[in-house]
């Protein structure tokens, strides 16, 4: 169970491919959830939602990269945030941070992290590095896990037999019943029904009808988008900038020169006596004369004679290390070596060592012009970042000067005067602007509805600011019928022939068991409906099994009305779920529901809200 709630909650948690969520501290300040009475930022989430499509396209690289950045990726990624930061609280309240003794332990005892252990039990500062992490930190993602661990472990618990509860369950389930049915459609009832205007007229003002019928309250508005995406278009470039920050900076874009490493080590205590010392160094010179005359005999001589556990398995292969290699005294002689060259004897805190390099890669510088693009990406962000600083304030101020018309705004920032029309609750797929509640709050405010001046400035995303003016209000309301009179003609002529079918099925029902003649015999279960409606379905896999051979009425509303007769209960098909199957999906259901509701319960304590909607920050509607 903690497995999968790490799995599905926590991916950051696995110790390696970190860089912490506690680090979301370049985002605006807009509130978009709260957990212990602490915000989540829109940076935060931001941040969450980038590290999740980077995660999943890590993991599948050939998802659709739209799915990504969807409504509903977004909101699995702040709901994913607001359960951190529950959980993260909870070890923090519940004082569960393991000390630096078990964490300690469990590094040097766990499999899980024997790929990160040097021989000697260390980190492997190396492997560390290339994921982003200091020894540090690591200590500290593990130290976390650990007490993430402990809140998680009250939903662990789960009964170890559930072989009778998942045959119960999936019976109920997936039970199959014989049945004979007899269908009245209420389109064969159509011809009997006589409407006239006047029928019309009253069925649509009755109340279930209006409501049935009634349109939401929406906006038509005019709106100013400012933000700095849109401002990188219009920034301009200076070549002698990007050139200078290049020359400045080549080393950031050159592979670094890594070497293909193999090593003999002979070991040696940093307190060996001279002769120790003296002995070890003698075995070594005497492989080394060897390898003098033969350098191909390295891998051999490793697999026979170093006493590196790990590597002299694979001929003393270290696989290629750069210049911060963990043992510097390896990484100093490979770097001092050509490529097949034997190095002279080093020592380093685990003993004496011959190196050799097998292969080189690396070292070359990406020209100007191969980065260029790159740079002016980078210049133009960073240029469009100040110029939304500088622009932001203005155009607030002009928003609120210019109060009755957004026109001369546009004009003097050269901005899009865009039109939309906005509900109180955000389209289905709306994104940007159009889904941020800050801007729907704005617009249905009482004033702006009344005066249909401009909203103050409002922060809908990073960087990006929205002022908007209603252009025509139109306050929810059903439409008049004029406009939909055919459409509510049918609607009725459709209720009132269902109402006939029904009829006319309780009348056969009224009528003997035995009299009674049906359409068709089948044989239906959850898995296999034969067409049947969900509700009729439902009525007729939970109908007592005390009713054989009693007929019963379905009513199926405007689709007309089904007289069933129950003829048999029949247990599940062993061939489509076998009863270890049954077992096994049974456990798993039941160990996601009790980890889902442990955790709803846990946010719960800590008073978790999510106040935003699953907008896409974006300049864009």
């Amino acid at each position: 169970m903690q497995l999968i709630l790490l799995v599905l909650i926590l991916p950051s948690f696995v110790a390696l491919g970190v860089q912490g969520y506690s680090s979301f501290s370049d985002g605006v300040g807009l509130k978009v959830a709260t957990v212990d009475g602490h915000k989540i930022t829109q940076g935060d989430w931001d941040n969450a939602a980038r590290e999740q499509a980077e995660r999943m396209r890590r993991e599948n690289p050939q998802m659709d990269p739209k799915l990504l950045d969807s409504p509903e990726a977004r909101q699995q990624a702040l709901e994913g945030l607001v359960s951190r930061r529950a959980l993260e609280t909870a070890v923090q309240k519940q004082q569960l941070m393991a000390a630096d003794g078990r964490v300690a332990s469990v590094f040097r005892r766990s499999p899980t992290y024997a790929f990160l252990r040097t021989p000697e039990g260390q980190p492997n500062k190396a492997l560390l590095a290339a994921q982003g992490m200091s020894s540090e930190g690591f200590a500290e993602r593990l130290r976390q896990d650990l007490g993430l661990q402990q809140v998680l472990a009250p939903a662990d618990m789960l009964p170890r037999s559930l072989k009778l509860g998942g045959k119960l369950a999936f019976d109920a389930l997936l039970q199959q019943r014989d049945i004979s049915v007899k269908r009245l459609e209420a389109q064969a009832y159509r011809d009997q029904v006589q409407l006239g205007d006047a029928d019309v007229a009253t069925y649509y003002q009755l109340p279930a009808t209006q409501k049935r019928w009634m349109q939401p309250e929406r906006a038509q508005i005019e709106y100013l988008v400012l933000d700095a995406e849109a401002l990188k278009q219009r920034v301009q470039v200076n070549e002698g900038e990007l050139k200078t920050y290049y020359e400045q900076n080549r080393k950031r874009f050159s592979t670094p020169e890594e070497r293909q490493v193999s090593h003999i080590l002979i070991k040696l205590d940093a307190g060996a006596k001279a002769e120790q010392e003296a002995a070890a160094r003698a075995q070594l010179e005497a492989l080394q004369a060897l390898l003098r005359s033969d350098p191909k005999q390295f891998a051999a001589l490793a697999r026979k004679h170093s006493q590196d556990e790990i590597s002299a398995a694979s001929g003393g292969e270290l696989d290629f290390i750069g210049r911060d290699f963990n043992v510097k005294a390896i990484a100093d002689a490979a770097f001092a070596l050509g490529k097949g060259e034997i190095s002279p004897i080093v020592r380093s805190e685990f003993g004496l060592h011959l190196v050799t390099v097998s292969d080189i890669r690396g070292g070359d510088v990406r020209s100007f012009e191969d980065v260029r693009a790159e740079l002016e990406t980078e210049q133009r962000s960073e240029l469009a970042k100040k110029e939304f600083q500088t622009l932001s304030e203005q155009f607030s101020n002009a928003v609120y000067e210019q109060a009755d018309a957004l026109q001369p705004v546009a004009e003097k920032f050269q901005l899009e005067l865009r039109k939309a029309e906005l509900g109180r609750v955000p389209a289905a797929g709306a994104q940007g602007p159009l889904a941020s509640p800050k801007l729907i709050e704005a617009v249905f405010a009482p004033e702006s509805l009344k005066t249909k001046r401009n909203t103050e400035a409002v922060e809908t995303g990073v960087q990006q600011l929205v002022s908007a003016r209603v252009l025509k209000h139109v306050p929810a309301a059903a439409p008049a019928l004029d406009e939909v009179k055919e459409a509510v003609r049918e609607q009725l002529l459709m209720e009132r022939a269902a109402a006939l079918a029904k009829k006319a099925g309780e009348a056969l029902l009224a009528q003997k068991a035995e009299e009674l003649s049906y359409d068709t015999t089948v044989t239906v279960s959850r898995m296999n409906p034969h067409g049947l409606p969900r509700e009729a379905l439902n009525k007729i896999l939970l109908a007592s099994a005390g009713s054989l051979a009693k007929p019963f009425g379905v009513d199926l509303g405007t689709g007309g009305y089904l007289l069933v007769r129950l003829n048999a209960v029949k247990p599940p098909s062993e061939q489509e779920v076998p009863a270890k199957q049954a077992e096994q999906q049974y456990a798993q259901a039941l160990a996601n529901a009790e980890g889902l509701a442990y955790l709803e319960a846990l946010k719960a304590g800590y008073k978790a809200k999510i106040l935003a909607s699953p907008a896409k920050a974006a300049s864009s509607p």
